[in-house]
């Protein structure tokens, strides 16, 4: 049994964090990385309603580490739940600093996504997972 820590969940997006992404300080601004989750949630979350889904909630957010510049950006999607009208899926980000060649879990948090209807309403998730 390894003693370090793995990603949980399937890689669902990767990017590079560019210099236009840093907050004042340098680093890579939070609602940049938010972003990117949201994005990452939602991929999974169009794979199980088969269609389209709006997000409606975040929760748990936790920024472990600020992020580089230049550091390749990994969000792992894990699907949690899915209800009549909703997917919960967690969201783990991890970067690789080439610098240092080290793997970091920086940001975690839960999404929670709506099936809607061409019309923007609610409805039934139907899936085949």
């Amino acid at each position: 049994m390894s003693l370090v820590e793995q990603p949980q969940g399937t890689l669902t997006l990767q990017t590079l964090s560019m210099p236009a992404d840093t907050n004042p300080l340098g680093d890579i601004f939070g609602g940049w990385l938010l972003s990117q989750m949201d994005i990452a949630g939602a991929v999974l979350a169009l794979e199980v309603a088969q269609g389209r889904v709006t997000t409606v909630a975040v929760s748990g957010m936790k920024f472990l580490h600020p992020v580089p510049v230049g550091s390749l950006v990994s969000c792992y999607a894990l699907l949690r739940g899915i209800g009549r009208t909703s997917i919960k899926v967690g969201i783990e980000v991890w970067i690789k600093d080439f610098k240092t060649h080290q793997r970091i879990k920086v940001t975690e948090g839960e999404f929670v996504y709506v099936a809607i209807d061409d019309e923007g309403r609610k409805r039934p998730v139907t899936t085949k997972i």
